[in-house]
């Protein structure tokens, strides 16, 4: 359950830093005197290459599932129905995060999303699924206290 929250909460910092990056980091402001360096190379290009590129959802849940599919030993149809519930997760928090209001609305929205995902899943969890399922949730909120897995 926390799994998931910890995998939303990741995103978001990583789609917001990348954000942030595009717009201070990179010199994407022109500050009228021509030290923008690639001014020269005509804006309508530059413009399209300084925009990061978002990764797809389904990149984003695929990965979810490479992890959750064995160590849950989900079936196919578990399988499908929780990738269904993370697409519309991920798109829900992409539009949460672009939404025009206050951090801590956006935290408290995205936070309220994770347990609402949460609770999807657990509901297609048999008993000792839901139990790997929490215990992953809580190993990826604290992985310094995490055990190393032995090959």
């Amino acid at each position: 359950m926390k799994h998931i929250q910890s995998i939303l909460i990741f995103a978001f910092v990583l789609l917001s830093s990348s954000i942030i990056s595009a717009q201070y980091g990179n010199g994407g402001y022109n500050n009228g005197y021509g030290s923008n360096r690639r001014m020269n190379s005509g804006m309508d290009q530059t413009r399209t290459q300084e925009k990061p590129k978002e990764i797809p959802v389904e990149v984003t849940v695929g990965k979810i599932m490479e992890r959750l599919k064995p160590e849950l030993i989900l079936d196919e149809l578990q399988a499908i129905a929780i990738s269904n519930i993370l697409n519309e997760s991920i798109r829900t928090q992409g539009i949460l995060i672009k939404a025009e209001v206050s951090q801590e609305d956006k935290i408290k929205n995205i936070q309220a999303l994770s347990e609402t995902t949460d609770r999807k899943i657990m509901e297609l969890l048999n008993k000792d699924q839901k139990e790997k399922y929490i215990a992953l949730n809580e190993e990826a909120k604290n992985p310094k206290k995490s055990k190393k897995k032995s090959k």
